[in-house]
C-alpha cells in the first residue's frame, strides 16, 4: 500500500511485541533499608506502615550493594527495546520511529529519546521524549499509534523507563525530608518496559490491536501533587525554583531535590480517576461488562480497593479475576509499569484473540489520566486494515455516578472504619478553612482561629482518656494500660498549641480563657459520655479518626501553613509533632484493632463511635467560620 493511499485511508495499529528489564535481583521488603541507607527509628516506623498498606514484596534497583548506581537510565530504557525486538525477530535498524517516556531521564539535555536512540542504535528515525511521571507512557503510545495509522512511519517503538533509585538515596536526605518525601522512598523503583507498534499484526501469533488511547489532564483544578524542583508550597514561585538557587548544592539544601509526594490528595487522584473511566463509558469506548482484562498501574493496593468498591457502590461491579497487577512482584515503576505489566500478560499468553483489554495509567503528578482500550487479534486472519473499531455505545443506565459513600466488600472492622475514613475525608474537604488551605488562600487569621479552637477540644482529651481507662475492668486490663499510658502522652499537647498561638501573634491570656465552638461542645461531651460508660471500648472508634487525623493530616497541614503563610517551625509545632508521634500510636491501634477480642459487639460499637466523632470534629471545624 503507497504512503498516499495510506493517508488518505487511515489505518490500524497494532501491538505487536513486548518486552521488559529489571535491573538486578529483586529486592525483598527487609532489604530496602540497607540498600538505599539512612533509616532512623521514625523513618523505619514510616517503611513498614507504607510497605504494609502499599502490598509491594519485591522490587528491582539499578544500586548494588553499597548503593551505587549500576545503569543508566538509558541503558534500562535500551535493554527492554531490545527484549521486545529480540521477541519479534526484528533489530533496531527496523524501527523508523521511537517514543520515550520517564520522569527524569540521565541528564538535563539532550532529551531522553535521543540519548536511548544513540543506546540502541540503528538508522534514521523520528525520537519522542513524553515527559511527564506515570501517563507519559501511554501520551507516547498514542503518539506512535497516530503515526503508524496515518501511514507516515512503518513500525514504531515505545519505552517506558525510569531509575527512580537515585531519588532515594539517603545522601539526598541529609538526615531530613518530610513525610511525603519519605513516602516516595518507600513505593518507587526501577525498570522499563517496551511494546512495537506496527500498520499489521504479526503473522506468528496474536497481536493487540489498538482501538484508541486517551490521556487527558486536571492540572486547571488541581494543584500540584508529585513534584521535585520546588520548595514545599502547592506551586512554583518565580526565583524560588531548583535552578533559581545559584548552585545544585543550594537547591540540595533547600530540599528542593526531594521527590515529594501530597499524600493527602491521593484519594481524589482516585475518585477523579473513576470519573473519567465513567466519561469513557458514557461516550461509548468502554463496556465494563465486556471487558476481558484490565491492567491498570496504580501505587499501593489501597487504590485498588478504592476502585472495586465503588465500581460495586455505582452497579458496575468488576470480576477481580479479570484484573491483573505485578505490583507485588515488580514494585512500582512509574511510566514503565503499565508496559512491564502487559509485557509479563503477553509473555504468559494471557490474551486470546477476541479479547478486550483495558490499560488504565493515573498520574498525581498534577492528576492526569492515560487509558487505552485494545482488542486481541490472530495474526493468520487477515484484518481489514482501514477499520478502526471502538466499542458499541454503552445505555445511560449502566452507567451509573459514583456515590461518594462506600460501602465495604467485607465486613471487617478495618473495611468498615475504612470506609467511615472515606466519608469523613470528604466532608473535611468541603469545610471552608480546609478548603482555603488547599486553595493556598488560607489567611494567618485563619490558622489562629484553627489553633484557638483546637486548644479547648484537646485540654479535654487527657481527661476523658483517663476517665476512660478508669471504666475499663480488669478483663480489658490490657487497653486500660494503653489508654493511661495514652493520656500520659497526651496530657500537655495544648500546652504546644498555645505556643504556637503566642508565636503566631495571639495572646496567651485570651486562648485559655477562650470557651469551645458549638462543635468542640458537642464533641467534648459526647466523648466525656461515652468514656463514662462502662467498658467503654468504643472509644477505640474516636481514637482512630482522631489518631488518623494526627498520622495522616497534621503533617500535610503544617507544611501547608508554612508554605502558605511563610511560619516557621515554631509556628506549626503542634501539627509537626502529631505527624510524627501519632505514627506510632496508630500502630499500637492498629494491632489491638486487629486482636481476638474485638469481637462483633465490640466493633459495632467502634465504628458507631468513629461515624460519631467524624461528624462532631467536621462540626467543631466548621464552626471556625461562625465564630
Amino acid at each position: 500500500m503507497s504512503l498516499r493511499r495510506c493517508q488518505m485511508e487511515g489505518m490500524n495499529a497494532y501491538i505487536t511485541a513486548a518486552g521488559a528489564y529489571l535491573p538486578g535481583p529483586p529486592v525483598g521488603n527487609d532489604e530496602i533499608a540497607a540498600r538505599l541507607g539512612g533509616v532512623d527509628a521514625r523513618g523505619d516506623r514510616l517503611r513498614r506502615r507504607i510497605l504494609a498498606a502499599n502490598g509491594i514484596a519485591k522490587r528491582h534497583y539499578a544500586l548494588d550493594a553499597q548503593g551505587r548506581t549500576t545503569e543508566l537510565n538509558e541503558e534500562l530504557a535500551a535493554n527492554a527495546l531490545h527484549a521486545a525486538l529480540d521477541e519479534r525477530g526484528l533489530g533496531a535498524a527496523d524501527l523508523d520511529m521511537l517514543a520515550t517516556a520517564t520522569t527524569q531521564g540521565d541528564l538535563l539535555v539532550p532529551g531522553f529519546a535521543s540519548m536511548v536512540h544513540g543506546r540502541l542504535g540503528g538508522g534514521p528515525m523520528q525520537v519522542l521524549s513524553a515527559a511527564g511521571v506515570c501517563s507519559s507512557s501511554l501520551a507516547a503510545l498514542d503518539a506512535a499509534v497516530a503515526k503508524v495509522r496515518l501511514g507516515d512511519r512503518r513500525r514504531a517503538a515505545v519505552v517506558g523507563s525510569e531509575l527512580s533509585s537515585r531519588w532515594l538515596r539517603s545522601s539526598r536526605f541529609n538526615g531530613g525530608g518530610d513525610g511525603d518525601a519519605h513516602f516516595l522512598r518507600w513505593m518507587l523503583s526501577d525498570g522499563a518496559g517496551a511494546v512495537l507498534v506496527e500498520g499489521r499484526p504479526r503473522p506468528d501469533r496474536p497481536s493487540l490491536r489498538v482501538d484508541w488511547v486517551r490521556t487527558v489532564s486536571l492540572a486547571h483544578a488541581h494543584p500540584v501533587c508529585m513534584r521535585a524542583g520546588m520548595g514545599e508550597g502547592a506551586a512554583p514561585v518565580a526565583g524560588r525554583t531548583w535552578q533559581d538557587m545559584g548552585s545544585a548544592a543550594a537547591a540540595e539544601q533547600a530540599g528542593m531535590m526531594l521527590l515529594r509526594q501530597d499524600t493527602s490528595a491521593l484519594g481524589a487522584l482516585a475518585e477523579a480517576g473513576l470519573r473519567e473511566f465513567q466519561a469513557l463509558a458514557r461516550e461509548g469506548l468502554i463496556d465494563l461488562g465486556k471487558l476481558d482484562h484490565v491492567l491498570c498501574h496504580y501505587s499501593t493496593n489501597a487504590f485498588r480497593d478504592i476502585v472495586f468498591d465503588q465500581l460495586a457502590a455505582a452497579g458496575a461491579q468488576i470480576d477481580t479475576g479479570r484484573w491483573f497487577s505485578n505490583l507485588e512482584t515488580r514494585g512500582n515503576t512509574g511510566a514503565a509499569s503499565i508496559f512491564i505489566a502487559l509485557e509479563e500478560c503477553w509473555r504468559t499468553g494471557r490474551f486470546e484473540p477476541g479479547q478486550t483489554v483495558l490499560l488504565a495509567v493515573p498520574e498525581s503528578g498534577r492528576f492526569s489520566f492515560g487509558f487505552a482500550h485494545l482488542t486481541c487479534v490472530d495474526g493468520s486472519a487477515e484484518e481489514d486494515p482501514t477499520v478502526v473499531p471502538v466499542a458499541a455505545p454503552v445505555a445511560a443506565q449502566e452507567v451509573a455516578p459514583v456515590v461518594a459513600r462506600v460501602e465495604p466488600r467485607s465486613g471487617s472492622i478495618r473495611d468498615r472504619l475504612d470506609a467511615v475514613w472515606q466519608e469523613f475525608e470528604q466532608r473535611l474537604d468541603q469545610v471552608p478553612v480546609m478548603r482555603r488551605l488547599s486553595e493556598g488562600t488560607a489567611t494567618l487569621e485563619d490558622y489562629r482561629r484553627l489553633l484557638f479552637n483546637l486548644r479547648q477540644q484537646v485540654a479535654d482529651g487527657a481527661r476523658w482518656i483517663s476517665r476512660a481507662a478508669s471504666n475499663f475492668s480488669v478483663d480489658l486490663f490490657d487497653l486500660r494500660s494503653a489508654a493511661i499510658g495514652h493520656a500520659a502522652e497526651e496530657h500537655r499537647d495544648f500546652m504546644m498549641i498555645e505556643r504556637d498561638y503566642a508565636a503566631c501573634g495571639g495572646s496567651i491570656e485570651d486562648i485559655r480563657a477562650g470557651e469551645k465552638n458549638i462543635g468542640s461542645e458537642a464533641l467534648s461531651a459526647y466523648m466525656f459520655h461515652t468514656a463514662s460508660q462502662p467498658e467503654p471500648i468504643g472509644l477505640l472508634g474516636a481514637m482512630f479518626i482522631i489518631e488518623g487525623l494526627g498520622t495522616g493530616k497534621a503533617s500535610g497541614w503544617a507544611a501547608r501553613f508554612k508554605a502558605t503563610l511563610g511560619l516557621r517551625d515554631d509556628q506549626v509545632s503542634f501539627l509537626a509533632y502529631h505527624g510524627e508521634a501519632d505514627d506510632d500510636h496508630f500502630a499500637k491501634l492498629q494491632a489491638i484493632l486487629g486482636s481476638p477480642r474485638i469481637d462483633a459487639a465490640a466493633a459495632d460499637a467502634i465504628v458507631k463511635t468513629a461515624k460519631t466523632v467524624a461528624r462532631l470534629y467536621a462540626l467543631q471545624l466548621e464552626e471556625l467560620d461562625h465564630v
